[in-house]
């Protein structure tokens, strides 16, 4: 499958376009006003994540930023540090956000592999016993978007919450791990304060994002939310496509790591030693080519487009939107890069 131009968008899963079902169901939603809390959608939706991640209580915002910042807001300690992988998106890809919403200071660690290795998060909580800033939160991603879709270890994740600070667990692409490892998304969150899904990616909904955690926490993110203008009026429209998205797009997810599987062993074919098929377990694939300014510009010529992490570093996303023969495109295309 390609778009209506042809063309076939690896850039990110947040490019899919709404289903049929999806936009019948924003039609025929109910709404209330979600500001004061009446939007009946809205509540199902809430209602339906929380459950489905083990939490008492969530919260729908407009994107999966604003949720990260919201846990920011709600876990961080003005004053203090919170620990997060150098790479992660609340500290790489959010324009910078936690310096303006938060007043914390990040204390980055190496997060390569896409985890955050045990010792460095715990001694990064020692250092307040030494004279330096103490921390307040851990933040975690999974899967992690800047290794190839990484996702977590379970047990790796429990030692870190084990350390005994809050945790919050951007789980973007949750459901992901999910599907690639068979650790349910309520396990996963249950190593957590508070768990973050975007709707709008893998899941295929085009707008929205979930935070779930304790009800209190869930009390204080809704006030930070409507501070940070993120309170909705008669958002069942959003929600509705939400509840799809959910409810039935989940085990799907299994395609697209099928789909990046292949995407990846087409480039460890041209480039040998770029990639790791093996290492490819969700939708992503990321890697330095040659020139990638040049392979950009060669997949676009060939029908394809593609993305940046950084400089010389390629990305390439698996989604819903497409499919094998669109796959083949792409394989195609790498083939014949220079």
């Amino acid at each position: 499958m390609t778009d209506s131009s042809g063309i076939v968008d690896l850039r990110s899963d947040t490019v899919t376009k709404p289903s049929a079902a999806m936009r019948r169901a924003m039609a025929d939603a109910e709404v209330g006003d979600d500001g004061s809390g009446e939007d009946p959608t809205v509540i199902r939706l809430e209602r339906t994540f929380a459950e489905r991640v083990g939490k008492e209580s969530a919260v729908l915002v407009p994107s999966g930023t604003m949720a990260n910042q919201i846990a920011l807001r709600v876990l961080g300690v003005p004053g203090t540090g919170v620990v997060a992988g150098r790479s992660q998106h609340v500290v790489a890809f959010e324009q910078g956000a936690a310096a303006v919403n938060a007043s914390i200071q990040w204390h980055t660690v190496d997060d390569s592999r896409g985890v955050l290795p045990f010792e460095d998060v715990q001694l990064a909580i020692e250092l307040a016993d030494h004279h330096q800033v103490p921390m307040s939160a851990v933040f975690v991603e999974n899967t992690h978007m800047a290794s190839s879709g990484t996702p977590w270890d379970i047990d790796a994740l429990d030692a870190i919450s084990a350390l005994g600070l809050p945790v919050h667990l951007d789980g973007a692409r949750l459901f992901n791990a999910e599907v690639a490892t068979g650790v349910s998304a309520a396990r996963y969150a249950s190593a957590a304060t508070t768990v973050m899904c975007c709707l709008s990616k893998g899941l295929g909904a085009p707008v929205g994002s979930l935070l779930a955690g304790p009800r209190d926490v869930i009390r204080r993110a809704r006030a930070e939310r409507k501070r940070l203008g993120g309170a909705m009026r008669q958002a069942g429209v959003l929600a509705a496509p939400g509840l799809i998205a959910l409810t039935e797009n989940v085990e799907r997810l299994a395609d697209d790591h099928e789909r990046a599987r292949v995407v990846a062993e087409a480039v460890a074919t041209r480039w040998p030693g770029a990639i790791d098929p093996e290492a490819v377990r969700t939708n992503l694939v990321v890697f330095r080519p040659p020139d990638a300014d040049a392979l950009l510009a060669h997949l676009h010529a060939n029908g394809v487009l593609g993305g940046t992490l950084a400089p010389g570093v390629v990305r390439l996303v698996t989604h819903l939107d497409v499919d094998d023969d669109g796959i083949r495109i792409a394989q195609k295309a790498i083939a014949s890069a220079p």
